[in-house]
Formats: structure tokens, sequence, C-alpha cells
């Protein structure tokens, strides 16, 4: 038996069947108490919750099973499983600074981590600075002496830049400073920043985990210390831990993760093919297309790249933009990704009616998410799309 091999903890890895009358799936331990026959095991109990089921805004069965799957998956020693990827980003960052320290971030991240950055910390004397984070010297440059961690997210989910996750870890290591990604993009299918020394790893677990679009939830895996540490402090004191149903959900998804993916791998791969092809495109951002500048480094540290990427569309006007969203009849305009549907989002739909800008690409530009359908009824759409921007 292969402890670390895919297919083993996705299906088996702590899955005590004859625990659960030897079910196939595991059950929805829905219960907030535990109860004790021995005092003295109540009493260590209490002592220790990180060990023992006591109350399930710390442990619970179901949670554990989950919990248990997504650490060997990052190839971590453990991992706390939130009911947000919010949640996940605020507590692993909260957990590592206090008043006086500073922050280096790469530029324009997750928007919920940007508004944490810019509004609430600076309300406990915390600074940050942004980065470009496609050149580690960006990172070295910044470090100042209270310098107490480096926020990282590679790729970014609107720019796709990447850091060099191997030379950034190197870097802080030599500084005694702790390293955050935010791994969403990728999920650890395709990216394991720990492998190259990232000292925690984090994703919205509402993305490829939950896959099927009725989940929200967030991944944060590191060291057993630095896992503990948060536990026993801000996990429990802020009560941001997934529900046991949340948790049955994930597991269901992670069944079928690898699979999912690689579907939607050779969709998106088409997809990009047609768009890149089109003549009312006039550029895509894709990590795994030759033309990105960091081709490079994406084939060196990403097995691979998943479905979402931009573009950007020849449009002239606010309403050939908009004419072009409205048109689709099966992809959805809707943020986030990773579920089942395919998605897109406008550029155009952050600035006021009155803003557009021909000549500014963001203002063109479109995100897309390429989901389960098959490439053919997807580009269908597109082509849809494109007809009607002119009318």
């Amino acid at each position: 038996m292969d402890a670390n091999h895919v297919s083993y903890i996705l299906n088996e890895l702590g899955e005590e069947r004859e625990n659960y009358f030897n079910a196939i799936a595991p059950p929805i331990i829905q219960t907030s108490n535990f109860s004790f026959k021995k005092v003295n095991d109540l009493r260590k109990a209490l002592g220790d919750e990180s060990s023992t089921f006591l109350y399930s805004r710390g442990l619970n069965p179901t949670v554990r099973i989950l919990s248990q799957k997504l650490a060997a998956l990052d190839g971590a020693e453990d991992c706390l499983a939130f009911n947000s990827g919010a949640s996940a980003i605020f507590t692993a960052i909260f957990a590592n600074i206090k008043s006086g320290d500073h922050i280096i971030s790469v530029e324009k991240p997750y928007s919920w981590t940007q508004k944490m950055f810019n509004d609430i910390l600076p309300r406990f004397n915390v600074t940050v600075t942004y980065v470009d984070g496609r050149d580690v010297d960006n990172f070295k440059n910044a470090i100042q002496p209270n310098t107490t961690l480096i926020y990282l997210e590679t790729p970014n989910s609107w720019s796709f830049y990447l850091q060099d996750l191997k030379a950034v870890a190197q870097l802080a290591k030599e500084k005694n400073i702790i390293t955050i990604c935010d791994n969403s993009y990728c999920s650890p299918i395709y990216q394991r920043p720990i492998e190259y020394g990232i000292d925690m790893v984090l994703q919205s677990a509402t993305k490829y985990i939950g896959g099927h679009s009725d989940v929200i939830a967030g991944v944060l895996c590191g060291s057993k210390i630095m896992i503990q540490k948060i536990f026993n402090s801000e996990y429990m004191n802020m009560g941001t831990g997934t529900t046991p149903f949340n948790a049955w959900l994930m597991i269901r998804g992670l069944r079928t993760l690898p699979l999912r993916l690689s579907q939607i791998t050779a969709t998106t791969e088409k997809v990009v093919k047609f768009l890149k092809a089109h003549e009312k495109v006039e550029e895509i951002v894709f990590p795994f297309d030759e033309d990105f500048p960091q081709y490079a480094l994406a084939k060196k540290q990403m097995s691979g790249a998943c479905g979402l990427f931009s573009f950007t569309i020849k449009s002239k006007s606010l309403k050939e933009a908009e004419s072009f969203c409205e048109s689709f009849r099966h992809i959805l305009m809707a943020v986030s990704w990773g579920g089942h549907e395919s998605l897109i989002i406008p550029g155009c739909a952050s600035i006021g009616e009155n803003e557009f800008d021909a000549e500014n690409k963001d203002h063109r530009r479109m995100r897309m998410y390429v989901g389960l359908e098959e490439p053919e009824y997807l580009i269908k759409d597109l082509e849809r799309g494109f007809e009607r921007m002119n009318h």
C-alpha cells in the first residue's frame, strides 16, 4: 500500500469503515457534542481538544477524515478545514503577526485578502508592502527589520502572475520569515508549494475540492506545530471551522477530483486554441500558453493549469462588451470557479457605465472558467457571443 498515492488518499485514507458498519461512504457525524464515561477521559479532552472529540467547533470525525486527506494531498503534516477560503486566509495571517509587524504581499491578491491588509490590519499597527512577485528581488528589497510574513498567490486568479516558490521560500528562511501561499488556482493536484519550502499553503475549497458549486469552504495546511498553534488559538476562538455536512460534500468531491481536473484541462486547451485564433480576440492570458511570459516557470512548478484564464476582446464600446457576455446560452456570468459549470466575468462589470475606455485592456478583458461541458458546446456559445458583438 502506497500511503502517498493519490488514489489511496482520495478513497481510503482516514476511512476506518469498520467503525461505522463497513459503510463505503463515511457518515455525517452531525453532532455538536461528545460524551464520556470516565471523568479522567473528559479531563484529558478538556486539556487538549486537538486530539480528542469533545465539541465539534474543534474536532469532528467527518471533518477529521477530510483534513487527513487534504493534508496528504498537499504533502503537509496537518490541516484545518474552514467555513470559507476567506476564513482560512484571515486565520493563517492573523495567527502569525503581532502589533508592529510588517507583511510583504504580492500585488492585487484576492479581494478579501487585500481588504484585510488595507482596512483591518492597520488598526492593529501592522503594515503591508505590495510587490511585483514575478521578480524575487522585489521581495528581498522590501524586507524590513520587522517583516514576519510573506504572502504569495501563484498563479494570481486575475493577472495569472506567478512567483518562484523555491526562490522566495529560500529567501524567507534565511531571514526567519514565515511564508503562506494561496494555491486555489492549481489545487494540490497540480501544485504543491510545501515541496518548494513554503511554510503554509491554503486554498478555497469552494473551488476544485468541492467541485459542484454547492459548498463554501477553505483549507490551511502546514506543519503539526504551526497547525496546532492556530488550532489552540485563532481557530477555536473565531469558530471558523467547516460543518460536518460540508466536510462530507468535500469528501465526495475529492473522489472525482483528478478526473474532473483532467476533463477541464483537456477542454481548456481546445477553448484557448479557438480563442487565440479568433479575429476578435486581442490577447490570451493563460499560464500554460507558450506565449505566456512566465511559461517556463509555470511548467517547472505546476503540473497542470486547469480551466481559469482571461482573454481580451476587440470591443469598441461598452455595449459590444456587454452584448458579448449577455448573448451566451450556456456559459454563466458569475464570480468564482472550480465547479461543473463554465463561467465568465467581464472586466467592465467593475466600472461605471460612463467609465468604459476602449484603449484600456482591463475594460475589454474577460475572465473565463471552463467547466465540465464538452469543448464544442462551449466554443459554439463563444461564437454566438462574437456574432452578437456588433448587433
